[in-house]
């Protein structure tokens, strides 16, 4: 497959060019209740050419080798007619030649398992709710995705890495009377289909919450100190924080690049802040990128201190900023973007207990169930919570929604728990879909959050 594409990259007249070749499979079984609403398995395969010339940047997706020579051409005119018409010109950051393959140790190779067996293990999880009084309906589904990446640039690199991730997830809905809750539920991630077995407690432990929240009360509207169990804080970390750690969001917006300057003191001392892809086993771990750069750890803040940001070559240039490998895309119809891979608070020095000894009185928030953002403020739903008296979790409470300002809030993070938990499923929607957008994090004690409810 070099061979191919060394020689398509080598016929572009053009300053740097790049290509990607994948082969991307993907397996589905969906299970709506008891019914099966889907088998289906796909293969396809396509390449991504992006031209630099002159400093403008074309990208174009094509599926057939035999289209090659018309993408080559393409690809060069709306380059150089970007080049004509643009204010800034595109650099890209200098980076290592890198020639390597990377194909990930996995526990049981999920191709080599049968779909009858995917099927039978997501019918037995299916079960396990659908099988309890108080629950109404399930929507569980079974989803595979093997990407095999080949990149080659003209200054040399060759590189492979396979990327396979499977998943079982979906929502659990209880209901009495007119009360309906939903819980979500997930196992997954990307070293191989044996972490999917033996996995009944996840589900177990998820239609209990499920059948509890109906018996639970609404939360009442207030402010209150909190604990984030790892989820939340994950959820928190990506969305109100990570996105603006993303040097293309905050590019072109002098506020936020103000703001979220390198050295600013953004947080409560006691937070730190990393994103790392190169973590073995966990969700969001990748050996390099799709502009063939090599995935690095980036410290996102130190003791509350912002000391780096996530870069593709294009902004690492346009920033003056190490270069770490973070420009992904969903699949070969997409160039690269910036993406998180693991980002996460880091774990401190405080026990469970001890974090709620020092809340005394507040609540203890569980799992997102979504939100959004808009500039610095945020809004969350959290599937339920329980109230906190003296230290001590009491009655379970739900229709829980969290809303603060993102500067406020790290700074209202005073304690920071000694354990860490990262996502098994994920997900994240800027511009393209990236299912192995990982987060997670310790339990974190918040001071004044804002909480909506009756």
């Amino acid at each position: 497959m070099f061979d191919t594409l060394r020689a398509i990259v080598s016929k572009t007249d053009a300053d740097y060019a790049d290509i990607r070749y994948e082969i991307l499979r993907e397996a589905r079984i969906v299970l709506n209740g008891a019914e099966l609403g889907e088998i289906s398995s796909n293969t396809t395969d396509g390449y991504v050419l992006r031209v630099l010339k002159n400093g403008g940047l074309s990208t174009i997706a094509f599926t057939k080798e035999t289209d090659a020579e018309r993408a080559i051409k393409s690809a060069l005119e709306n380059a150089l007619l970007l080049s004509r018409n643009t204010k800034k010109p595109v650099v890209f950051a200098p980076t290592e030649v890198i020639r390597g393959a990377f194909l990930p140790p996995l526990k049981e190779d999920p191709r080599r398992i049968s779909i009858a067996e995917k099927l039978e293990l997501t019918r037995h999880y299916n079960d396990i709710p659908l099988k309890q009084e108080g629950i109404s309906m399930t929507n569980l589904q079974y989803k595979e995705v093997a990407r095999d990446k080949y990149f080659s640039s003209t200054e040399g690199s060759e590189v492979r890495e396979e990327l396979i991730t499977t998943t079982i997830n979906g929502l659990i809905t209880s209901k009495d009377g007119n009360l309906i809750q939903n819980v979500r539920v997930g196992a997954g991630g990307s070293d191989g289909f044996a972490v999917l077995r033996n996995r009944d407690e996840v589900f177990e432990r998820k239609t209990r919450i499920a059948l509890d929240l109906l018996r639970a009360k609404p939360v009442d509207a207030g402010v209150y100190d909190a604990i984030l169990n790892p989820n939340m804080a994950g959820v928190f970390t990506h969305e109100a924080f990570g996105h603006f750690s993303e040097a293309d969001l905050i590019e072109d917006n002098p506020t936020m690049r103000e703001k979220m300057r390198i050295g600013a003191q953004l947080g409560n001392e006691v937070l730190n802040i990393i994103d790392d892809p190169t973590m073995p086993g966990q969700l969001g771990f990748y050996k390099y990128d799709d502009e063939g750069v090599t995935a690095r750890p980036v410290q996102l803040l130190r003791d509350g201190i912002l000391m780096g940001r996530l870069h593709s070559r294009r902004t690492a240039a346009a920033f003056g900023e190490p270069l770490n490998g973070h420009s992904i895309a969903e699949d070969y119809r997409f160039a690269p973007i910036i993406r998180m891979g693991n980002i996460f608070i880091q774990p401190g020095t405080n026990s469970f207990e001890e974090l709620s000894e020092e809340l005394d009185d507040g609540l203890y928030i569980l799992d997102s169930k979504g939100g959004q953002t808009s500039g610095e403020g945020f809004t969350f739903g959290a599937q339920y919570a329980y109230r906190v008296k003296n230290g001590r979790p009491g009655e379970m409470i739900r229709d829980i929604n969290i809303s603060g300002n993102l500067y406020r809030t790290l700074q209202n993070i005073t304690a920071i728990g000694n354990d860490l938990t990262l996502s098994e499923t994920g997900g994240c929607g800027k511009g393209q879909l990236n299912i192995r957008s990982c987060h997670g994090g310790p339990h974190i004690l918040v001071r004044n959050v804002v909480i909506g409810g009756a």
